[in-house]
């Protein structure tokens, strides 16, 4: 399976953004899919994640009530909507699928980035003060 992370931009403090994670085949309805991001030297770290059927979402405690995850399966397509951005936001956001049923329920399985099996190439955000 094959990711594509797009929707990244230079914006300015308070602004929203949308990010969309499509894949290339119909699998990745089936599988678990994660935000990451990385910012300037520090390690990646994981934002949100949503189970297969879309019922089960995720937000890292630090962006919780700012970003939301949500996936389309007829688009095959997980977004990432980001509201109240912090110049703290600037990082590459990475999308990544796992085909596990079960890693998800634990907290520690799913923001270990070694647990995903497919990334998307990652899409800058820079948010200026």
């Amino acid at each position: 399976v094959q990711l594509q992370a797009f929707g990244g931009g230079l914006v300015q403090a308070g602004d929203s953004l949308r990010l969309s994670c499509e894949a290339s085949e119909r699998t990745f309805s089936e599988y678990f899919v994660a935000w990451f991001r990385q910012a300037p030297g520090k390690e990646r770290e994981f934002v949100s994640g949503i189970s297969w059927s879309g019922g089960t979402t995720f937000v890292a405690d630090s962006v919780k009530g700012r970003f939301t995850i949500s996936r389309n399966h007829i688009k095959n397509t997980v977004y990432l909507q980001i509201h109240s951005l912090q110049p703290d936001d600037t990082a590459v956001y990475y999308c990544a699928a796992s085909s596990s049923r079960s890693d998800y329920l634990s907290s520690f399985n799913r923001r270990s980035r070694h647990r995903y099996q497919y990334w998307g190439q990652g899409t800058l955000v820079t948010v200026s003060s």
